[in-house]
C-alpha cells in the first residue's frame, strides 16, 4: 500500500525504544548475523548533530542491509511508530531521497511514498506485516472503499490525508484478508 501522506501526525507519536537496536531478518532463531537475509538497524536520529548529541526519541532512522548474493545493499528509511486500533503500525519513508551529487535521470522518475505495516512485538523479535496490495486492488475494483486514491492501472496510490488514512487502517486492523498475502518480515534481535 503506497501513500502520498504519512499515517501519523505529530500528536500520534510517543517516546519509545521498542525498535532500537540491530535486528536480523530470519526465520531461524539460531541463525548468525552472516546467515541473516537482512540486517535492520533502528536508531533514534539526532535532532541537530552539529549542535548537540540529543536524539529524537519519537522517530527512527532505519538502515536496512538486504542480502543480495554474497553482499548487502543498503537503504535508509525514516520510520515512525504509532498505535491504531490497539495495534502498532510502522510508517516507512525513504530517507534523503534525491539528495547528493549523483542524481540520475532515473531518480527524477521515482516518487518517494509512505508504506504502512502492522507490527507485532514478541519477547526477542518483531513481526512486520504490510497490507496485501492485491486485497486493496480488489476493494478498489469492486468499489468497496471510499478512501481517496489514484489508480493508474499499475499502482494504487492513496492520496487521502492522515486522518482518513488512520480511519481506513483502523477499520481493517484485524482483517486477516488485509494482511494475509502482504510482505511479511520476521526480525530477531541480534546479540552481535
Amino acid at each position: 500500500m503506497y501513500s502520498f501522506y504519512p499515517l501519523y501526525s505529530e500528536q500520534d507519536l510517543f517516546v519509545n525504544d521498542i525498535l532500537t537496536g540491530q535486528w536480523m531478518e530470519t526465520d531461524d532463531d539460531s541463525a548468525s548475523l552472516e546467515e541473516a537475509d537482512g540486517i535492520w538497524i533502528f536508531e533514534h536520529p539526532y535532532i541537530d548533530k552539529k549542535k548537540s548529541n540529543e536524539r529524537d526519541s519519537l522517530s527512527y532512522v532505519l538502515t536496512l542491509k538486504a542480502k543480495e548474493g554474497e553482499s548487502y545493499v543498503e537503504s535508509v528509511f525514516d520510520v515512525h511508530l504509532i498505535k491504531l486500533g490497539g495495534k502498532y503500525f510502522l510508517d516507512f519513508y525513504l530517507h534523503d531521497f534525491l539528495e547528493g551529487d549523483d542524481i540520475t535521470l532515473g531518480d527524477f522518475h521515482v516518487v518517494p511514498v509512505h508504506t504502512f505495516a502492522k507490527l507485532e512485538v514478541t519477547d526477542n523479535g518483531l513481526f512486520i506485516n504490510w497490507f496485501d496490495p492485491e486485497w486493496l486492488e480488489e476493494l478498489v475494483r469492486q468499489n468497496k472503499i471510499r478512501i481517496h486514491h489514484e489508480d493508474n492501472g499499475d499502482f494504487i496510490l492513496l492520496t487521502a490525508k492522515t486522518s482518513e488514512l488512520q480511519k481506513f487502517v483502523s477499520k481493517y486492523v484485524n482483517s486477516k484478508e488485509a494482511f494475509d498475502e502482504g510482505l511479511q518480515v520476521n526480525l530477531i534481535r541480534s546479540n552481535q
